[in-house]
């Protein structure tokens, strides 16, 4: 038999099978299948136009073709094997239940104390019926809308706190007639404790290609190793920043040499005329409302500099409105990312280079004194303190102002 009756034998078993562009595609395969005069030969064969033989494989080059053809449906709705949970309704219908959010505080639920992974949820729904396997599992969940998803920062701190807003309004309206009577309004706050030494800084600077800065493989906690302690001190009124760079301890009374070497460094001689300082702080750490230490050191500084000091704390769990947090240390982290902060004075120079196009200026210096722990503070100590608190504000915890001893509180 020659070559074109098998060829027509074959198109005449082959094409009533097929629709009008299957024929048409596959006609344009054996045209290109046999080379040159393919085009000529099938056309005899199967009664399809050359130009259509050609526009066939076009057609055959773009990759749309073969998507569409795939994605036609050749099966009858419903047909085929079906899919073993739909086989199982009862075990779907828990697997439902066991991944709900709704089951989190359920205490009968069998995955309320271990991580809801496909291994996990196969082996629950094993037990209870017919064998599952995690990849049966996991595509289940996919058909069902269910993806893996990570906590989400949503809920914002301290917004149950009674007078939150309240506060954050007191402290405007207190910051504004301090800056507008040419007194100093500071924000302070202790900066993330660094590792001193050849470890791992977040952040990545222009280095030659191939020529990373080598640090440690490992940064574990380790008692031994030092550590620099920043406290910032943020001038509102003149965009200027004071770091002290301790070595010990954070302690109230670091806090407060750091602030006192701020107000003798940068404070006093661009406020000479100065009566009264606000600070604005966290409600917790070194410089926390409930701190006795804090008070206790605060008024041996207005003793000194014959300042009345006024505090007011943001509410708890609001210490990322701090304006230093945003106004001068996420500016230092910039600073110096991805260079190993190697010893205590390469971090004061770079926190001292720290600059902005909004014109801050930042000085720095390092603190080597000791600042014991657990130092307590009697009644009888706190009974001697010169302190009012602001009885108008919305929590006068949060509020008060400390004056030298020789002053006696207003009434």
């Amino acid at each position: 038999m020659s070559d074109s009756k098998l060829l027509k034998n074959k198109f005449l078993s082959l094409l009533p099978y097929l629709n009008e562009k299957q024929r048409r595609i596959a006609a344009a395969v054996e045209a290109s299948s046999l080379g040159y005069g393919g085009v000529s030969e099938v056309s005899k064969v199967t009664g399809l136009s050359r130009t259509t033989l050609h526009r066939a494989i076009e057609e055959l080059k773009d990759p749309r073709t073969r998507r569409e053809m795939t994605n036609e449906k050749v099966r009858a709705s419903g047909g085929g094997r079906k899919k073993f949970l739909m086989q199982h309704p009862s075990l779907l219908k828990k697997l439902k239940s066991l991944v709900e959010p709704t089951t989190r505080g359920d205490p009968m639920s069998p995955l309320l104390w271990t991580s809801k992974s496909t291994r996990h949820l196969s082996e629950v729904l094993s037990k209870e019926g017919p064998s599952v396997g995690p990849q049966v599992v996991a595509r289940a969940l996919q058909e069902m809308n269910y993806s893996l998803q990570a906590n989400s920062k949503n809920i914002e701190e301290g917004s149950d706190r009674p007078n939150r807003d309240a506060q954050f309004h007191y402290l405007n309206k207190c910051a504004s007639r301090s800056l507008d009577d040419g007194n100093p309004v500071i924000s302070v706050d202790t900066k993330k404790k660094e590792l001193i030494g050849r470890y791992h800084n977040k952040g990545r600077e222009w280095r030659p290609e191939g020529k990373p800065e080598k640090v440690l493989v490992h940064d574990f906690i380790d008692p031994e190793v030092p550590k620099a302690i920043p406290y910032g001190v943020y001038d509102v009124g003149k965009n200027a920043g004071w770091v002290n760079v301790g070595c010990d301890h954070d302690t109230a009374t670091f806090a407060m040499e750091s602030i006192r070497r701020w107000w003798r460094a940068m404070g006093e001689p661009v406020y000479p005329k100065a009566q009264k300082l606000l600070i604005c702080a966290d409600s917790g750490g070194s410089n926390g409302y409930r701190i006795r230490l804090w008070k206790v050191e605060l008024q041996k500084f207005g003793d000194e500099t014959g300042l009345e000091v006024a505090v007011c704390h943001l509410p708890p769990g609001t210490s990322k409105w701090n304006k230093i947090e945003h106004r001068l240390f996420s500016h230092i982290s910039m600073n110096w990312r991805g260079r190993p902060l190697v010893s205590h004075e390469v971090v004061v120079k770079l926190i001292g280079k720290t600059k902005t196009k909004t014109g801050l200026k930042v000085r720095a210096k390092l603190d080597k004194g000791k600042y014991p722990t657990k130092v307590k503070v009697s009644d009888e100590e706190m009974e001697k303190l010169n302190i009012e608190y602001h009885l108008d504000s919305p929590n006068p915890d949060w509020n008060y102002t400390i004056r030298p001893r020789n002053q006696k509180p207003k009434k």
